[in-house]
């Protein structure tokens, strides 16, 4: 029998026993699914409970549980038979997506979802679970910190050459970094980078009242601003 047979032969052989699907597949499958369901919805909630952006998307959030699903259900396909597996592999290399990623830590979850959903379809069930438990400490311990205060741009328009002083000593109690300050004739702005951790805007009337300011702005900080 030559290679090209002997390809044919184990080929038809796998189309024909997929006709069949075994119950040790069904219970492994729905084991790996349901698995990948639980484990999807505690990524989803990690993400939720630490996200640092500026506006959550609940829409991003719930595709890391369908992604954790599909990627499962996925390699399960592949892995049973290898008809279905040459299909995938080319028809996924021509999908194309468009969408832009703007917070590099959501690659972090999606990256996430997809190992866990591949691990559990290979049945590392322990791999799996050991997995979730180191990556949620380390989000924990880098990223537990924005709880505890989050980042503000505070952008001011004021003119006169005393409101400078004023206004940083106003914000004495804050930590802040100027970022930069642009003077258009006789009117300057000044934007600082100001950690706040507590809840409330009175020190923004406070800076209002100050003599020659003309405006306040306190936008919450992303990455994104370039100043």
């Amino acid at each position: 029998m030559s290679i090209k047979d002997y390809f044919k032969k184990t080929v038809w052989e796998s189309f024909a026993a997929s006709g069949g699907i075994t119950v040790d597949f069904v219970i492994t499958a729905v084991i790996a699914m349901a698995a990948a369901v639980l484990l999807g919805i505690v990524i989803y909630k990690v993400y939720g409970h630490y996200y640092g952006g500026v506006v959550y998307s609940a829409s991003f959030a719930v595709t890391l549980i369908g992604m954790t699903v599909l990627t499962c259900m996925l390699t399960l396909a592949i892995s049973s038979n290898i008809v279905i597996s040459l299909g995938m592999v080319g028809a996924l290399s021509i999908v194309r997506y468009r969408t832009a990623i703007k917070d590099p830590m959501d690659l972090l979850y999606l990256f996430w979802s997809i190992s866990v959903g591949i691990t559990l379809a290979a049945g590392l069930y322990v791999l799996a679970a050991l997995t979730m438990i180191v990556m949620i400490g380390i989000v924990y311990v880098f990223y537990h910190k924005r709880k505890q205060g989050v980042i503000y741009i505070l952008v001011i328009h004021y003119e006169g050459d005393t409101a400078d002083d004023e206004i940083l000593r106003s914000l004495s109690r804050f930590h802040y970094q100027i970022k930069s300050k642009t003077m258009r004739g006789s009117t300057c702005e000044l934007t600082l980078e100001l950690i706040y951790d507590k809840h409330g805007t009175a020190f923004m009337d406070k800076i209002n009242e100050i003599e020659g300011v003309k405006d306040v702005n306190l936008i919450q900080y992303n990455g994104e601003y370039n100043g």
